[in-house]
Parts: C-alpha cells; structure tokens; sequence
C-alpha cells in the first residue's frame, strides 16, 4: 500500500520544506500583521498577498484528538492518536499532528512539536507532551479524558 502523503503544493511548499529542517513557521501578513495557517496565498484578513515566514515556538496546547483506524501511512501503527493543537504564538492556529506520548492527550494540555524524518523527502510534526504551563494549566489539572471540551459540556447536564 502505498499510503496517503501530505503533497507541498504553491502554498504549502516552503513550510514543509521548513519543517524538513525542524524550524515551525508561520505565515505573516505585511500589511495588517496577522499570523495565519495553514499557509495560503491571501490573508484572509484584509485579502492582500504581501506575507512573509515567521518562525515561531512550535508549542501549544491540545483543543482535541481522535483514535484513527484508517492506515494513511504503511509505517504507522494503528490504533493511533491524531491530536488538535491550538498555538501558543497564534491562537487563533490549529494544527493537526500525531500523539508522541506515552499516554492518552488531555484536554488543555501544553505540548511541544517533534520532527519525525519518515524518509529522505517527508518530515512529519507530531506532538508531545510539554512541561508544567500557564497556558491551560498543568498538564491534567483539569484535563477530561476522551477529547476535549464536548464531553465536558455534555457531562455538567
């Protein structure tokens, strides 16, 4: 099985290529300031196409994840964890990713990106836990388990 490959296109390209290097990056807008991802050829705040890369600390803290059972990649195990990471830098950013940790995510919880090489031309961002934080808490201090804010609403019915 060949297996499903993220494929840089116009937009895309020079970030991958970024990550490949392990540097995160996003996109900046010359002209009002807004930081977006995913990359895009506008910005999506004032419409012009005058941006920049801007590295940032590839930090942030998880909104929510799920348990895939599709085999994208033929080196990946399945079950695995595809986490959602809201960033520190850009709140306004989520960025999708695999769990590298050795225990289930937790809602709120501040995590750190990894670069995984895959091959000679595919470098993946996952996701780990980071350290004690004052951006959502420590990590569990209020943590849900099963993935995010959804339950939580549902159970304080």
């Amino acid at each position: 099985m060949a297996g499903y490959r993220p494929e840089p296109d116009r937009d895309s390209g020079q970030w991958w290529e970024r990550v490949a290097r392990r540097e995160f990056a996003v996109q900046r807008c010359d002209t009002c300031g807004a930081a977006r991802f995913p990359a895009r050829a506008f910005c999506p705040a004032c419409r012009t196409e005058a941006w920049h890369w801007e590295e940032v600390e590839p930090e942030g803290v998880i909104e929510s994840w799920i348990v895939n059972h599709q085999p994208f990649m033929p080196d990946l195990r399945e079950p695995y964890l595809v986490v959602m990471v809201r960033l520190a830098a850009v709140p306004g950013c989520l960025v999708f990713g695999n769990w590298n940790g050795d225990r289930p995510p937790r809602y709120g919880e501040r995590v750190r990106a990894s670069f995984r090489p895959v091959d000679d031309r595919l470098t993946l961002v996952d996701w780990k836990p980071g350290a004690t934080d004052d951006l959502g808490g420590s990590a569990g201090d209020d943590a849900q388990e099963g993935g995010g804010p959804g339950r939580e609403r549902a159970e304080s019915r």
